[in-house]
C-alpha cells in the first residue's frame, strides 16, 4: 500500500475539542477511488520527527527508490526505507545508541541526522531529483560540503567547477596545483551559476540561493586533488 505523507494546517479549533484541518492532497484522483475516510494525525511537540522532516525524508526515498527500480510504489518504497535506514544505523550512528527507529515517533536530532545522510547517498551516487536538494536537506553546511566533495553544483546538482571565494582566491595564471588551498573558502558552482555569480556581489549570490561557503580540509584537498 502507497503511504501518502502531507503537511495539514489547523484552521479553527472547536469548543468541542473538535479542529477543521486543510491539507493538500498529492493525488486527487486516487483519493476520489479510494474515498478515503480516515487520517492519522501526528501534532509535533518539538521533540520527536516533525511532520516537514518526515515528508522530506518519505520525498527523498522516493527518489531513490524510482532510480533504483525504474518506478515508485508502495512496496518499492518501503524496501528502500527498510535498507536505507539499517545503512544508516551501521555505518553513520556511531555516536547513538544503534537501535532501530521509526519515522513515526524518531527523535528530531535522529530525523535530522537520517535525512543528511539521505541527501549525501543522493549526492554521491548522481541520483535525479524532481524537487533541489538544498530544499530537502536539514543542515546546509553538510550539504554543501557534500556537494563539494563530490563536484555537484550547490543550486542545480549538475557537474560543478569550484568556485574560490573572496579572500580565497588564487590569481590568474598562477598554477593551482602548487599552491597550498587548506583552509581557502570555496562554493561548488556548475559554469552557468558559477557565470551568474561573478555577475553580481559574491555576498548578494550567497544570499540568493541560501548558501554557505566550503572550508577545505584535509578530506576535501585530497578528493579534489589540491596541494594541502
Amino acid at each position: 500500500m502507497i503511504q501518502e505523507h502531507v503537511l495539514g494546517e489547523i484552521q479553527d479549533v472547536r469548543e468541542d475539542g473538535t479542529a477543521v484541518i486543510t491539507a493538500g492532497l498529492p493525488d486527487l484522483d486516487r483519493a476520489l477511488l479510494r474515498q478515503y475516510k480516515r487520517v492519522e494525525i501526528i501534532l509535533p511537540d518539538g521533540r520527536r520527527i516533525s511532520p516537514e522532516q518526515r515528508r522530506k525524508v518519505y520525498a527523498i526515498l522516493g527518489e531513490i527508490s524510482e532510480y533504483v527500480n525504474g518506478y515508485r510504489d508502495g512496496d518499492a518504497l518501503e524496501e528502500m526505507k527498510a535498507t536505507m535506514k539499517m545503512d544508516f544505523m551501521l555505518k553513520r550512528m556511531e555516536s547513538m545508541e544503534r537501535r532501530l527507529f521509526s519515522l513515526s515517533d524518531c527523535s528530531v536530532t535522529t530525523a535530522r541526522a537520517f535525512i543528511d545522510y539521505l541527501v549525501s547517498f543522493v549526492i554521491a551516487n548522481d541520483i535525479p531529483t524532481k524537487v533541489p536538494l538544498i530544499e530537502q536537506c536539514e543542515d546546509v553546511s553538510k550539504y554543501m560540503y557534500a556537494c563539494t566533495m563530490h563536484r555537484k553544483c550547490a543550486v542545480c546538482g549538475k557537474p560543478a567547477d569550484i568556485h574560490h571565494c573572496e579572500g580565497s582566491r588564487i590569481g590568474a595564471g598562477v598554477d593551482r596545483t602548487k599552491v597550498h588551498q587548506l583552509g581557502r573558502e570555496v562554493l561548488p558552482l556548475c559554469r552557468v551559476h558559477h557565470t551568474e555569480l561573478h555577475a553580481m556581489p559574491e555576498s548578494e549570490f550567497i544570499a540568493k540561493y541560501h548558501l554557505e561557503k566550503v572550508k577545505l580540509d584535509e578530506a576535501l584537498c585530497k578528493r579534489l586533488k589540491f596541494k594541502r
